[in-house]
């Protein structure tokens, strides 16, 4: 038997079919960040939760650890033996992995993570969807403390662990629910986004780039996802998009509803002025249709979530938060889990641990420190891990992205037996380019010896910033502890 992407009407058949609670619900895939929220908000529901992974880390190993939720390492047919009421498919799962083939043969229900998500939390409520290649996770945060802040108990699910709340979901009371709008694919069974699942009345799109190399094609292929998103908003909806990038602009006329735009261009409708980069906040003025808005302080930094913030204001005016609510959120947002995170300050060195894969990311990830620390050298050192940058599609892209750096330290990829040779991204290569360049670049073949590299290199009042989207074999606080 094949598993196949449910129809609405199947779908109600499948949820028809669970029994009265406590049902059991099992999350194959459970590690990744959505899964691991959408196993929270299950077990806050009261649902009997447990899932399976063979890649368990922290934080989502702790996170899911501190749920008591009890998570199975590594996929086996056995366990679906436990007779799950419900199986959850996260998108990591392959037609042949062997808990995808048990299921297909017991004929369990079975529902990917979007669809789930849309039952049993988006049900009813408004949902507001920001999207984009770059910034989706501090917007949807950040748009989540907004509505906290104003008494309107939001639902909500991240991709990031927000340092405002005790997780990255909630089912909340409320009548609006946020949720990250990812364009990667939603199942091995449904290649489709998983953002068209979440019945958008609000969206906001930070900027669109290629991106995903492993499930879409070129530009135009990631292009169309979004236009199918924008589509979806209804003509009482909104539409809040980037004004910076010419990509975002062009797509969102084909949105059906009022767009508003923000960014730090002329043309941008809201605007930031007069930016001040403090030691320890950022100011700024907003204007709005070239009147000023307000004044706001925040402990973000750098052009990126200066962006980031300015989105979560249109969105605010345009359901009637009052300003002082949003002065006291944007003052009092602690920010994202490994977004710019302080990992630990130690003989004078301080080590950050970011999320930055996409050279785009990278290169404003490097900007923005660097302009908060600009009298110390920086240390960047970056893990290409993700499916495209493991790929040659961006290696001459991240010659460009470490221009502000001072000191650059390149690893050998992980996992590249599993790109095809004439496509592997060579870190070797990028030293190289970049030293072409006269920059201070050095490769390293495994993590020990770049744990080595970063400890001898680095001196009283450097800022070492780690990036990567996987676990980096614990690097930032390896080398705290190491220091």
């Amino acid at each position: 038997m094949r598993l196949e992407h449910p129809s609405s009407a199947e779908l109600s058949s499948t949820l028809n079919m669970a029994p009265e609670k406590p049902n059991h619900i099992h999350l194959m895939g459970i590690c990744g960040t959505g899964m691991s929220s959408l196993a929270g908000i299950l077990k806050d529901a009261g649902y009997h939760v447990t899932g399976s992974d063979q890649n368990i880390y922290p934080p989502m190993s702790d996170f899911l650890k501190d749920l008591s939720i009890q998570v199975l390492e590594g996929y086996a047919s056995e366990n679906l033996h436990t007779a799950p009421d419900l199986v959850i498919v996260g998108n990591v799962i392959t037609k042949d992995n062997p808990e995808a083939i048990e299921l297909a043969r017991l004929n369990t229900p079975y529902l990917s993570l979007p669809q789930a998500l849309r039952h049993f939390a988006i049900g009813s409520k408004k949902s507001i969807v920001p999207c984009g290649t770059h910034g989706k996770t501090t917007t949807s945060a950040l748009t989540a403390w907004i509505l906290e802040n104003a008494g309107m108990d939001p639902g909500f699910m991240i991709g990031g662990i927000p340092n405002n709340f005790r997780g990255n979901f909630r089912l909340g009371n409320g009548r609006f629910f946020v949720v990250e709008g990812d364009e990667y694919d939603t199942a091995f069974f449904d290649k489709g986004p998983k953002f068209l699942h979440y019945n958008p009345l609000i969206a906001i799109l930070t900027g669109i780039e290629f991106d995903h190399a492993d499930i879409y094609q070129d530009l135009d292929h990631v292009i169309e996802s979004f236009r199918r998103l924008i589509r979806l908003i209804p003509s009482d909806g909104l539409l809040i998009a980037n004004g910076d990038d010419p990509v975002s602009e062009i797509q969102s006329n084909n949105a059906k509803c009022p767009v508003i735009t923000y960014g730090f261009s002329q043309g941008s409708q809201w605007k930031p002025v007069d930016i001040l980069f403090e030691e320890d906040q950022t100011r700024f003025t907003v204007l709005k249709n070239d009147r000023e808005y307000m004044t706001v302080s925040t402990p973000l930094y750098g052009r990126h979530n200066i962006s980031n913030l300015l989105s979560t204001l249109v969105l605010s005016d345009f359901l009637g938060i009052d300003k002082s609510v949003l002065y006291e959120a944007m003052k009092t947002f602690k920010g994202i889990r490994r977004r710019q995170e302080i990992k630990g300050k130690k003989r004078g060195v301080l080590v950050l641990d970011d999320f930055a894969h996409h050279p785009t990311a990278v290169k404003e990830t490097i900007q923005a420190v660097k302009e908060k620390h600009k009298a110390r050298r920086l240390i960047a050192v970056f893990e290409p891990r993700s499916n495209s940058s493991r790929r040659d599609i961006f290696q001459e892209k991240y010659t460009l992205s470490f221009d502000m750096a001072d000191l650059i330290l390149i690893p050998e990829p992980p996992l590249m037996a599993k790109i095809p040779p004439n496509e592997r991204f060579s870190s070797r290569k990028l030293v190289e380019d970049l030293r072409d360049k006269g920059l201070e670049a050095f490769y390293c073949p495994d993590n020990d010896n770049l744990l080595n590299q970063i400890i001898r290199q680095s001196q009283e009042g450097d800022v070492v910033l780690i990036m990567s989207n996987g676990p980096f074999d614990n690097l930032p606080q390896r080398v705290v502890d190491a220091l």
